[in-house]
């Protein structure tokens, strides 16, 4: 497995799930089993398979955590010295070229990305074209909807 790039915060809300999943939720998975199990017939009893099913998916997470966290290359932005050009880990503003509006993302790991609150996958298609750019640069990428055009307004690294 090669290196799993995360930001600090990223880096963060995985050894907080981790701690989560192994003490909270596998304890209580495995109460789930064992009072299912005392209802009698495994065979027909729905909780106790439902639990079983349940501990899978932890053990699973958990496996994929300490896989991801074993690998980890974690980013701190503010300690790059990235002299104003887009990279991993900072936020971006843009102008969409076509309607005006102003959008504000930040680059960060697999894990971290979620659109709606601007946290954009570096491995996306508009983050591929950001990084290394910068402010005043304008962009082209191919989006679902066809090509998108944006300008760089700002870059910090926060």
């Amino acid at each position: 497995m090669s290196k799993v790039p995360m930001t600090v915060r990223g880096h963060e809300l995985l050894e907080e799930e981790l701690r989560r999943l192994k003490s909270v939720d596998r304890p209580a998975v495995i109460k789930a089993i064992a009072e299912a199990r005392a209802h009698g017939d495994l065979k027909e009893n729905a909780e106790y398979h439902a639990a079983k099913e349940q501990q899978g998916f932890i053990e699973g997470r958990i496996k994929e955590i300490e896989g991801k966290l074993s690998h980890k290359h974690v980013i701190d932005v503010k300690a790059v010295d990235a002299r104003g050009k887009v990279v991993f880990g900072s936020t971006v503003e843009l102008i969409d070229e076509s309607t005006g509006k102003e959008i504000t993302y930040r680059i960060v790991g697999e894990d971290e990305a979620d659109i709606k609150q601007g946290l954009l996958s570096f491995t996306s298609p508009i983050a591929r074209a950001l990084i290394s750019k910068n402010e005043g640069d304008v962009i082209e990428f191919q989006a679902p909807d066809g090509v998108k055009t944006f300008e760089i307004v700002e870059v910090r690294y926060e």
